[in-house]
């Protein structure tokens, strides 16, 4: 449990990493979409060339898609499954140039709001100048830590995330923190990167390599543990899809026997989309106790 809990790092250790995000993606947010999909999961790394649509989702189809706001980092469409009503208040963790925003934004109309919080001036910069471009006033942008937000306690109806969370260093603050800003009775919905058992370690070396944005994903038991132990409730995966790793990649780590057994076995990296719900305290409306 300490090792849940830790997440195993250490202040400084945890420091480094999020120096390190914070770098790489102030160099993403001046990249194009396509150089995005189509170099280490954001960053070009001297990794082999990989498919563009290996870890996103296509948003186009979604009311309130905005093309320059999406640079190609996400691994789900939490929006889809978070149950965004008008006039609700929103919160996109890891909000990018906006992409997740945007879509929330047309759906909680003129009367709701969404707040999008990013760790990276450049990507809060890039999210603030596409809004003001498209005249929306009830979408706002801040700088801030997942694991310390800067909001009030009880401000949100929904929380929602695209493959950002498995970055974050101390996974159990950045839970206890979606709790602590969501209202008695709002919900979370996140898509995030997962393992499902160790995969060779070859292969793990590599998929760090080329995807910086599974170096920091846990096995998803531990994951689902940690969103329980922080106190969510009705906590259900939505979606889960497996991510694909080209052939011409595990042919460089895997004799054709285990290459079978990879790709035809359970193990492997997976995207889930996860939703749970903050408790209403007993006896107050709603609460179902009384």
């Amino acid at each position: 449990m300490e090792t849940l809990i830790n997440n195993g790092s250490s202040t400084s250790t945890s420091e480094v990493l999020k120096q390190l995000v914070r770098d790489k993606y102030t160099q993403i947010a001046d990249q194009s979409k396509e150089a995005n999909e189509t170099s280490c999961c954001g960053v070009g790394c001297g990794c082999p060339t990989i498919d563009s649509a290996i870890m996103a989702e296509n948003y186009q189809q979604l009311e309130g898609y905005v093309a320059d706001a999406d640079l190609g980092l996400g691994c789900g469409l939490p929006t889809e499954y978070a149950h965004i009503k008008e006039g609700d208040t929103v919160v996109d963790l890891g909000s990018g140039a906006g992409n997740d925003a945007f879509v929330a934004r047309s759906l909680v109309g003129e009367k709701g709001k969404v707040l999008g919080i990013d760790f990276t001036e450049r990507m809060i910069e890039k999210a603030r100048e596409n809004a003001e471009k498209l005249g929306f006033n009830n979408v706002e942008f801040r700088q801030g830590d997942i694991e310390k937000m800067p909001l009030s306690a009880n401000v949100a109806d929904v929380v929602v995330s695209n493959c950002v969370l498995n970055l974050v260093p101390n996974k159990l603050k950045a839970f206890a923190e979606t709790l602590r800003i969501l209202k008695p009775g709002g919900h979370f919905s996140v898509s995030d990167i997962v393992l499902e058992g160790n995969l060779p370690e070859g292969l793990q070396k590599d998929a760090e390599m080329y995807a910086g944005c599974v170096s920091g994903a846990i096995q998803k038991e531990d994951y689902m543990q940690l969103i329980e132990i922080v106190g969510f409730k009705n906590v259900q995966i939505q979606k889960q899809r497996r991510i694909n790793i080209p052939v011409e990649i595990l042919q460089q780590y895997l004799s054709s026997s285990e290459l079978e057994a990879y790709t035809t076995g359970q193990k492997g990296i997976f995207s889930i989309t996860v939703y749970g719900e903050k408790p209403v305290p007993c006896c107050e409306p709603g609460s179902g106790c009384c």
